[in-house]
């Protein structure tokens, strides 16, 4: 994937509108840790599945300055609800500013804390949950979160190629074994996508 051909997948899919594009230059002056942005083309996804699944209600673990948490709401019903776990006030608080703008944020329930532990703490059903936090935890989130999701519902993992890394014997172990578990698991369907840095969406059977 070039970087020429990237861009005009970009330019052919869901634009990001002026809310979007400006939470995303706003992200990128942080310097390194933007590097932790979703990209324009997952962020089209994000939105298209939720609206696609028709989903009401949504968790999202790692939430960073809430450019994907803006993409899922954006996706949601009038009604509907995402709860956004993060542990950085900071960060979060850029992304609430863009969310009251774009009339989204009252449909997000962002939970400030240990996602270790606030994710012990959902209840209910969910539609939809992305997964874009510590990565030697994504097996405990799996975990948490799947008993969480309706039959027919995704679950979303970024990260899951680790710029390609996974493929390599002495690559990240925290994917490998994550991507290994979740492939071995006959509650679910897993497919892998190219995009981004890695995206895997598993649907729960």
């Amino acid at each position: 994937m070039t970087e020429e051909l990237h861009d005009y997948m970009v330019a052919h899919g869901m634009p990001l509108d002026e809310i979007a594009t400006e939470l995303v230059a706003e992200t990128e002056a942080l310097g390194g840790p933007a590097r932790m942005l979703t990209t324009p083309d997952q962020a089209a996804l994000l939105t298209t599945l939720t609206r696609l699944i028709s989903a009401r209600r949504a968790v999202e673990i790692g939430t960073f300055t809430g450019f994907s948490a803006l993409a899922i709401s954006r996706g949601l019903p009038a009604d509907g609800e995402l709860i956004c776990l993060d542990v950085d006030a900071d960060w979060t608080a850029i992304g609430r500013r863009y969310w009251e703008r774009a009339g989204v944020a009252d449909k997000i329930d962002l939970r400030i804390g240990d996602a270790h532990e606030s994710v012990t703490k959902l209840d209910g059903e969910f539609d939809l949950a992305f997964v874009d936090a510590d990565k030697d935890w994504y097996i405990q989130y799996f975990e948490a979160v799947l008993p969480l999701v309706r039959p027919n519902g995704l679950l979303l993992f970024d990260n899951t190629l680790a710029g390609g890394r996974v493929a390599d014997p002495d690559g990240p172990a925290d994917r490998k074994e994550f991507n290994a578990h979740i492939a071995a698991d006959d509650r679910v369907d897993v497919v892998m996508l190219g995009i981004g840095d890695g995206l895997t969406l598993v649907r729960k059977k």
